[in-house]
């Protein structure tokens, strides 16, 4: 009876371990059939935005429609004339803006009686030149010695060859994903083969000193130095 027993015991065991074989045999199959490697890469660069533009706003505050209009006009030519000293040339004049500022009672409850009139006017400047643009932000509003009210907004900076560089920095991450791979590959004497599949990261254009990422992508132009960064997740065959 024992015998039986242990006869029993070893077939089973036998089968067991025949099913450990197949299905190990499945799962080592499965791996070697894909035979590929995923591999994300980057690349960076420093650049100096070459456009600048800066938008700023006249403000007037004058008893009548008519009087604001008259200053506004005046106070636009001076400020041409101080752009023109300063060599910009693309200078746009925005659709101006005028209303009404009504007086309080004395409830501080708004009346129907005007006290003034709001005239604002936006230019806006564009040079290559971005130091100029800068230097322009700060020292525009040194006209308020002239009585000119000038509230400018952050200047804008752009890097105009941005498309070129793109191209240039996805072939970058690609070839840095490849060296990942080999060195992934390295222990297991298998080589990298050609690139089956390629997806595009998101740019992350920041500030140069930034590690901030987003997954929609940053476009920085508060800064004219800029770090513009490409990933590229490439999909390797394994030799």
């Amino acid at each position: 009876m024992l015998e039986r027993i242990e006869k029993l015991q070893v077939i089973s065991l036998g089968i067991l371990i025949g099913l450990a074989l197949v299905v190990s045999t499945k799962m080592v199959s499965s791996t070697i059939a894909k035979n590929e490697i995923s591999v994300t890469g980057s690349a960076y660069e420093i650049v100096k935005s070459d456009k600048g533009t800066l938008d700023f706003e006249l403000e007037v505050k004058r008893a009548t429609r008519q009087e604001a209009y008259k200053v506004a006009q005046e106070q636009i030519k001076t400020v041409q004339r101080y752009l023109k000293d300063k060599k910009i040339e693309k200078i746009e004049i925005r659709t101006p803006n005028m209303y009404p500022i009504y007086k309080n009672d004395a409830r501080g409850y708004s009346t129907n009686e005007v006290d003034h009139y709001n005239f604002n006017q936006t230019i806006s400047i564009a040079a290559d030149d971005v130091e100029l643009i800068k230097d322009i932000s700060t020292d525009i509003t040194g006209l308020i010695n002239n009585g000119i009210v000038i509230n400018p907004s952050t200047p804008s900076y752009d890097y105009s060859k941005l498309p070129d560089l793109k191209v240039t920095l996805l072939e970058k991450a690609s070839k840095d994903a490849r060296n990942r791979a080999e060195s992934m590959l390295k222990p297991s004497h298998n080589r990298v083969g050609k690139i089956s599949a390629v997806r595009m990261g998101v740019y992350q254009i920041t500030p140069v000193d930034s590690t901030n990422v987003s997954d929609m992508g940053i476009n920085d132009t508060s800064t004219i130095d800029k770090k513009v960064t490409a990933v590229a997740n490439v999909t390797f065959r394994i030799k």
